[in-house]
């Protein structure tokens, strides 16, 4: 029997609880695993007051950073920051006061001579309203990064974020609106935008070598169960908590942040809508029991309705491009962000290594034409700092020119490669990937986080340095 659409959003009762022609929650309908209110934000209709795409702040001589979180990515931030002309690390917070020691001591070796806040879980907000600092970097747990971002934009100083931006589309909308009102950029620290095989294939997109742009693939495929079910590694078990508590792909960052480049989304097309599909936990909930047979603090985390090992998400843009992102971080396999660009006239994909591009149905190309494409298409931000960024290291580099581009930026006053409508949209795929999970793979609207300007923004990531440049790795 054929059904129109219509018909089918009134035989099952769809059609006044706000699904027709949204794909939002409405009655009858679960909301996202963490609770939250699905109707509020994501209904939200948003009047720009000011376009964070292409905004520079005025420039900044000496860029002066205040770091709040000294744990794995912060203490790795601190040893890339200390090479980078231009910057004085004037602040440290950590609610550890060993943690905030230790890092104190490494900065002075290097001539800086921080304020130190610890002891107290607020201690943060002191860093932030300190007249001593001009950007907040950011490195906590991930429930703090929109808070902790939004206080430092209210006072008075740029964010920069480690991924996720936010956790909430409420967050999301609270990111944006902040930074827009005080024109403070608010950035997600999304390294593998700058890794080197991704800037070179997002050259090629430019230049035009795929074609038109049709599908894109990525993931966060990387085996943390040990990591995750450590005592020691995450403070306070909080990356345990949040697989315990959500179920949705709450990483997609490192995946899709290169792709939506690719796809010029928010500068030329938006990402319109997504589905998502997640495995039962056949892992996570079997690791707690096995640890807990053997030490009592374990017994907490057993009988938890664990996240799904596997979650898939295919997003639709405006443009009428796909995406697929993948999230596993419980599973025996190799890691993998796939990092697929297929067009009509080629292909890319990373993973597994080694990386390899197609022409036009021909197949992959010979290793000696791949290093010609290499040598036609590196851009050039690879060429000026790209050897100097493996040398001080972070990802093989990428966390070092992710964090050079940043400064050079704000010490000459122009705008950074990814701003907080970036943030916003990348981070939102988390709350949406839950609520379709937990409506049977439901679809779910992206709000547009940039009020219809993705229709003439024009591209931020300036990988070819046409300004800009100017500050030195030491």
């Amino acid at each position: 029997m054929k059904t129109n659409r219509r018909d089918f959003l009134k035989l099952t009762g769809l059609a006044g609880a706000g699904i027709a022609g949204t794909g939002l929650a409405g009655a009858g309908l679960a909301g996202c695993s963490n609770g939250q209110d699905m109707n509020g934000p994501f209904r939200r209709t948003h009047t720009q007051s000011f376009n964070m795409a292409g905004y520079a702040a005025p420039a900044l001589d000496t860029v002066r950073i205040g770091l709040i979180g000294i744990g794995n990515r912060g203490s790795g931030a601190l040893r890339r920051l200390v090479r980078i002309d231009g910057v004085a690390i004037t602040a440290l917070c950590d609610l550890d006061p060993e943690k905030v020691e230790n890092g104190s001591e490494f900065i002075r070796e290097h001539g800086h001579q921080p304020a130190t806040y610890t002891g107290d879980e607020d201690e943060w907000r002191k860093l932030c309203e300190s007249d001593d600092v001009d950007l907040v970097y950011i490195c906590t747990p991930w429930h703090l990064h929109a808070p902790q971002s939004v206080y430092a934009m209210e006072n008075d100083k740029h964010a920069a974020t480690e991924i996720p931006a936010a956790q909430t589309i409420e967050e999301c909308w609270q990111l944006v609106e902040t930074s827009e009102r005080t024109r403070k950029h608010c950035i997600m620290l999304e390294n593998v935008c700058y890794d080197f095989f991704e800037m070179m294939t997002l050259n090629m997109a430019r230049q035009g070598f795929f074609g038109d742009i049709v599908h894109g693939e990525g993931a966060y495929i990387h085996d943390l169960m040990d990591m995750n079910f450590s005592k020691t590694n995450y403070a306070d078990m909080w990356r345990l908590e949040e697989n315990s508590t959500r179920n949705g792909n709450l990483y997609p960052m490192h995946g899709l942040g290169s792709i939506a480049q690719i796809m010029d989304i928010n500068y030329g097309d938006k990402m319109d809508y997504l589905v998502s599909v997640s495995s039962n936990d056949f892992m996570m909930g079997r690791r707690a029991e096995e640890l807990a047979e053997q030490d009592d603090f374990w017994e907490e985390y057993t009988g938890r309705d664990y996240r799904g090992n596997m979650n898939t998400s295919i997003i639709r843009t405006g443009n009428g491009r796909s995406i697929m992102l993948q999230h596993d971080v419980t599973s025996p396999r190799p890691y993998t962000r796939i990092h697929l660009v297929s067009g009509t006239e080629g292909t890319a994909r990373k993973y597994p290594a080694p990386a390899r591009i197609a022409t036009s149905h021909q197949g992959w190309v010979s290793d000696e034409e791949f290093r010609s494409l290499e040598e036609q298409y590196t851009p050039e931000i690879t060429k000026l700092v790209g050897e100097m960024a493996r040398e001080v290291g972070g990802h093989g580099g990428m966390d070092t020119l992710m964090d050079w581009r940043l400064v050079d930026c704000l010490r000459n006053g122009l705008p950074l490669d990814m701003n907080v409508y970036d943030a916003a949209a990348w981070s939102a795929v988390i709350p949406l990937s839950e609520w379709s999970v937990a409506n049977r793979s439901m679809p779910v609207e992206f709000p547009d986080f940039t009020a219809d300007s993705w229709q003439t923004n024009t591209p931020s990531m300036d990988i070819m340095l046409e300004k800009g440049g100017t500050t030195q790795l030491i």
